[in-house]
């Protein structure tokens, strides 16, 4: 049977990031998606102007209309914009059957525009972290969390990973990609859990279109782990995401940071 993913998110007219991005990947994929949405934004490829959040009692009415009728095979967790809201998804996810959580701490768009209240912070960190099954921080994130400056080498982020655990994630994906060319010259993360640190390693993709990307991955990741082991999920992952960045210069989409192409083995 094809597996349900929920993404519990923010929106993106423009539809590069956010829900749009995790719905895609999803369909892409091979998974149904479905959405319960935490935030209103208005944004495009060249920033966020502004962003409403929900009520935190409705994106909990949302996450239970969909449990309490669907059988959910995984969630992802992207932008919850407040510690309200952030509270409000840990308590109503505590409530059903578990299944698999990734969760993205989304904080920063692309552009650089910030899409979380300061409350939220330690909401992420003290509740979200602890029952996620992986988290998928990039280094900036990363670094907020842990209230530190973001490394600018592998050394400095493989340091990361044990304070990271300390929060309470299991398994953790460290995204490199802000790293100086200096310090690698290829698109290197680090996925750590199980006792085991794995470095993974693809080409940096020459390209503006780097908007979503986060949201693609975690994405990607939540659809794959339905049917494969957890780090082959990411691996696959990280695969499909680096052919949506090469395939990303036949879309016309904006002025700014353009999205990648999730459809990109799809449409012929």
């Amino acid at each position: 049977m094809i597996a349900n993913v929920l993404t519990i998110a923010g929106t993106d007219p423009s539809g590069g990031a956010g829900i749009s991005a995790d719905l895609k990947t999803f369909s892409a994929l091979g998974t149904y998606g479905m959405a319960a949405i935490t935030a209103v934004v208005a944004q495009n490829t060249q920033g966020v102007r502004s962003f409403r959040t929900l009520e935190p009692a409705f994106v909990a009415e949302q996450i239970d209309a969909v449990f309490d009728d669907v059988e959910v095979a995984a969630v992802k967790i992207g932008m919850v914009a407040t510690a309200a809201i952030a509270e409000a998804i840990a308590d109503t996810l505590e409530k059903h059957p578990a299944c698999p959580v990734v969760l993205d701490p989304v904080m920063v768009a692309k552009s650089g525009d910030i899409l979380l209240k300061p409350d939220a912070i330690a909401a992420i960190r003290d509740r979200l972290v602890p029952m996620a099954t992986i988290i998928t921080p990039n280094l900036p994130e990363a670094a907020v969390l842990l209230d530190r400056d973001a490394p600018d080498t592998l050394a400095g982020m493989r340091a990361m990973l044990p304070p990271l655990h300390a929060l309470g994630a299991r398994w953790i994906m460290l995204k490199g990609g802000s790293l100086p060319e200096t310090a690698s010259k290829d698109s290197a993360d680090f996925l750590s859990g199980e006792g085991k640190i794995i470095p993974l390693s693809a080409p940096r993709i020459r390209t503006n279109n780097l908007h979503g990307t986060g949201c693609t991955l975690s994405a990607a990741i939540a659809a794959l782990m339905t049917r494969m082991p957890l780090p082959e999920s990411v691996a696959a992952a990280k695969q499909y995401l680096t052919g949506a960045l090469q395939a990303s210069a036949s879309l016309n989409v904006g002025h700014g940071h353009g999205p990648v192409h999730h459809f990109h083995s799809c449409w012929k």
